[in-house]
């Protein structure tokens, strides 16, 4: 009995972190892709300042981590120092920047499919720089993914969806979003290489760190900068308060969704995370061509279910590599 209500309670807890995820961060789509899109005002002006976002993510970021460090934190030292993570800080900053300057030029559907293509890069350097060999069930992933993502950028985009970018230009768009991967690969790989170093780093410590450094850098280049946009964006924030309200919930759903992912991996293992927000970006996608006005042609679709076929095949791939682990344990 004691078993059942136990298993019971992890159940109710992993659809806990489900709805978190899925609520956070397909509303904070929905804000990234109507501050991209929307026209304010009387005037119709848009809001071209899209790197301001990076600024207030890190900022409430933050705040919030320090808030949950002062919370939860046990007082125990042994952490990565602040100063650790500038060069991480570096390419966090540039990498989600590029992210969202793709909204300029390529629809959001676009943009949530082509940063999903994340283990094409990898894999890349894995073969070629260090020489990591792939079965091919890894290769059919790849394959799936790429052939999805090239097929998608190929086709035709519908005329509805063209007249609400700022200034459409795909090759552009589909090019930023793939630097964007590029960084966020030498992010995550520095990351891996602090918490290698300071084993005591919990995930409040890295968000901490990283926003603080993000913080940092995109002041300087949104305050400091000849060519800064900070001040005009604040001031039309001032003149567009809808504007502002978006940012502010932008920046909370980025936020509580990180609460919701570091949850689930405590409990649950990077694996179910995986899972959860392959998932999310697919439902991003449909709920952005349902509610936002993005149609998908019936081949986008297939190239859509191509893709996200490959990254559901390649959490499978993982699901199995852990169970043979786990049995080799018990044996």
């Amino acid at each position: 009995m004691e078993a059942h209500g136990s298993g019971l309670r992890r159940v109710l807890l992993l659809s806990f972190c489900v709805a978190g995820i899925w609520a956070a961060y397909i509303y904070q789509g929905l804000l990234q892709e109507t501050l991209s899109t929307k026209k304010f005002g009387e005037e119709g002006k848009r809001f071209e300042h899209l790197a301001f976002l990076n600024l207030a993510q890190n900022v409430v970021c933050l705040v919030w981590s320090y808030i949950m460090i002062k919370l939860w934190s046990n007082g125990g030292s042994g952490g990565a120092p602040w100063w650790s993570y500038w060069s991480a800080g570096i390419t966090n900053t540039i990498g989600p920047a590029m992210g969202i300057e793709a909204l300029k030029y390529i629809s959001y559907p676009a943009q949530v499919l082509a940063k999903s293509s994340k283990m094409i890069p990898v894999m890349l350097m894995g073969a070629l720089v260090y020489g990591i060999r792939y079965t091919l069930p890894e290769y059919l992933c790849t394959f799936l993914v790429a052939g999805g993502v090239s097929m998608f950028a190929l086709l035709k985009t519908s005329s509805k969806t063209i007249s609400k970018l700022a200034h459409p230009n795909a090759p552009l768009g589909y090019g930023l979003c793939f630097l964007n991967l590029a960084f966020d690969g030498f992010t995550n790989a520095t990351q891996d290489s602090i918490t290698a170093r300071y084993p005591k780093t919990n995930a409040w410590d890295i968000m901490l760190g990283m926003n603080l450094w993000g913080t940092i850098y995109n002041m300087v280049y949104m305050f400091g900068l000849p060519h800064g946009s900070g001040f005009e964006a604040v001031q039309f924030c001032k003149q567009h308060p809808e504007a502002a309200w978006d940012i502010l919930m932008y920046c909370l759903c980025g936020a509580v969704g990180q609460n919701f992912i570091f949850l689930t991996i405590s409990r649950f293992g990077s694996l179910a995370n995986t899972t959860i927000t392959t998932t999310r970006k697919f439902v991003s996608i449909v709920v952005s061509s349902v509610l936002s006005g993005n149609p998908l042609s019936s081949k986008q679709w297939g190239c859509v279910s191509m893709v996200f076929g490959g990254l559901s095949y390649q959490i499978y791939l993982k699901w199995r590599k852990l169970q043979r682990v786990q049995k080799k344990k018990k044996t």
